[in-house]
């Protein structure tokens, strides 16, 4: 058995290194913290990675995913507040980014797509003390990112 410990970055194929780069660093914050032409490799805020995500360029002619082939469904960033979800939510509408959102019992999620369509989740996950019958459960509700607000928000 591989001890894992836990995912330490994503790699994306992208068809437009500098459009992604933007869309990454603009509505999600990332760094850059290298850029070779080909390649980016970029770091979240507060994150102790040297990266959370490279991206690779195809260029024009790459091919983007269909839902119906085997693959990489997604990839789910964490915010620290509840609040910080409800900030992803409005800069994924601003950024016509805005896939959906769910209520998943211990966490809560907005969904987004970046320029090349691959799919992204922003999630908070409620205090591990609070997840109770989530602990071994996982559940596909409606999310009320305002009752959740009203709920969770400190300050």
């Amino acid at each position: 058995m591989i001890p894992v410990r836990r995912l330490n970055h994503a790699v994306l194929f992208v068809r437009d290194l500098g459009r992604s780069v933007d869309f990454y660093t603009r509505v999600l914050g990332f760094e850059v913290i290298a850029d070779g032409g080909q390649a980016a490799f970029l770091r979240a805020r507060g994150s102790d990675n040297h990266h959370d995500l490279g991206l690779f360029v195809l260029g024009p002619t790459g091919r983007p995913r269909s839902r119906d082939q085997v693959g990489l469904y997604h990839l789910a960033w964490e915010v620290d507040t509840v609040a910080d979800l409800a900030t992803a939510r409005r800069e994924l509408l601003e950024a016509g980014a805005y896939l959906g959102e769910s209520d998943h019992g211990a966490t809560k999620s907005v969904y987004g797509t970046d320029p090349d369509g691959n799919e992204f989740e922003i999630m908070w996950m409620l205090p591990r003390d609070q997840w109770g019958e989530y602990e071994h459960r996982a559940v596909v509700r409606p999310l009320d990112l305002e009752r959740e607000i009203a709920r969770w928000h400190e300050g």
